[in-house]
């Protein structure tokens, strides 16, 4: 069997979720939110499971993943244990709001090699990665309009 022409992209994303997993895990660790904690936790071992099973497939294939070189802690798993509030966390990380169509998964099926095997993998990761937005984007609104209620209520306390 040749060299398969997607497995560029079964590495880049084994080495992102891999890389994910302890982002959400430290900064489930960091706040004090316990609703955002669990959504971050449950995250966390999506984006941990989906590196894994990246890793798997290619080894399925006979290859095993490239994973660059690493100097510790990224700069975004020390953004996500650091003492900023949840919504500046998720605005540094730029995730939390939905996006837009077309999205970066709109063209992993363009390979037309791709195995039935590789693409049922892919079309879950697929599925749970836009669910996972979704949640996020979620836990997000949900601290904007606290937030936005918390300073209305300093506002009217203020007038008075």
């Amino acid at each position: 069997m040749s060299k398969p022409t997607y497995l560029g992209l079964l590495n880049a994303i084994s080495v992102a979720e891999t890389a994910a997993a302890p982002i959400f895990t430290t900064w489930a660790n960091a706040t004090n939110d316990k609703k955002l904690a669990k959504t971050l936790r449950f995250v966390a071992m999506r984006e941990g499971e989906h590196g894994v099973a990246f890793a798997k497939r290619m080894l399925e294939l006979g290859y095993e993943v490239r994973v660059p070189t690493s100097s510790g802690p990224s700069s975004a798993e020390k953004i996500a244990g650091s003492k900023k509030t949840d919504l500046q966390k998720f605005r540094a990380l730029k995730i939390g709001k939905v996006q837009g169509k077309p999205d970066v998964f709109d063209n992993m099926f363009a390979d037309k090699n791709i195995d039935p095997i590789t693409g049922g993998l892919l079309g879950r990761y697929i599925a749970e990665e836009r669910d996972t937005g979704r949640l996020l984007a979620a836990e997000y609104e949900r601290l904007l309009a606290a937030d936005k209620r918390k300073k209305a209520k300093k506002a009217a306390a203020k007038k008075k």
